[in-house]
C-alpha cells in the first residue's frame, strides 16, 4: 500500500472543505462550520499565506489531511506549528495515516528549528486522545482553552481603536 503527502493543489479548495466538514461532523460540531470554498481558498493561497495543508494519499485517493499555522512561543523565542486540524477518513484509519501527518510536521518543526507541535483534542475524544499519548504527546492538564467569537468578540474589538 503506498502512501504520500504533500501540499494541496491550488484546485482543492472544495476538498480541504470537505475534510473540514467531516471532522466537524465527527466532533459534532457541523452547526459551527461557516467555512467557503473561497475562504479556504483565500486563506491557503494568499501572496502570502498564513494557512498552510497536508493532504494524505492513499493509493493516490485524498483520505486524510491537516490543518496548520505557526505560532510562537515567547519562553522558547521561536515559532512553532499549531495543528487546527487533523482528520483521517473512517474507513483509512489504523494504516498510520493520522502518525504519518503528524509526523510530517513534526519533520517541518525540526527542519526549520522550531521550538514545538501543538493541538487540542476534545475531552471526549478517547481514542484520539489515546492514539496522541502513543506518540508521545503530552496532555497539558492545568491549561484551559479561551476563545473570544461573534458578540463578545465585537464588542471587545470596539474598544480597541481607544488608544490614549
Amino acid at each position: 500500500m503506498s502512501l504520500s503527502i504533500r501540499p494541496p493543489r491550488t484546485d482543492e479548495a472544495a476538498l480541504v472543505l470537505d475534510f473540514v466538514r467531516e471532522l466537524a461532523d465527527y466532533e459534532k460540531l457541523s452547526h459551527d462550520v461557516v467555512a467557503t470554498e473561497a475562504m479556504i481558498e483565500q486563506a491557503l493561497f494568499a501572496p502570502q499565506p498564513r494557512l498552510f495543508c497536508d493532504i494524505a494519499e492513499w493509493e493516490g485517493t485524498p483520505v486524510g489531511f491537516s490543518l496548520w499555522f505557526l505560532n510562537f512561543s515567547s519562553f522558547r523565542g521561536r515559532h512553532g506549528i499549531y495543528l487546527e486540524d487533523l482528520f483521517v477518513r473512517p474507513a483509512f484509519r489504523g494504516f498510520g495515516i493520522g502518525k504519518a501527518l503528524l509526523a510530517a510536521l513534526a519533520h517541518r518543526c525540526a527542519a526549520n528549528g522550531w521550538a514545538r507541535l501543538e493541538w487540542s483534542v476534545l475531552d471526549w475524544n478517547t481514542p484520539s486522545i489515546a492514539f496522541y499519548k502513543s506518540i508521545g504527546a503530552t496532555l497539558m492538564d492545568g491549561w484551559t482553552t479561551c476563545r473570544l467569537t461573534g458578540e463578545a468578540l465585537q464588542q471587545l474589538g470596539s474598544q480597541g481603536g481607544r488608544h490614549e
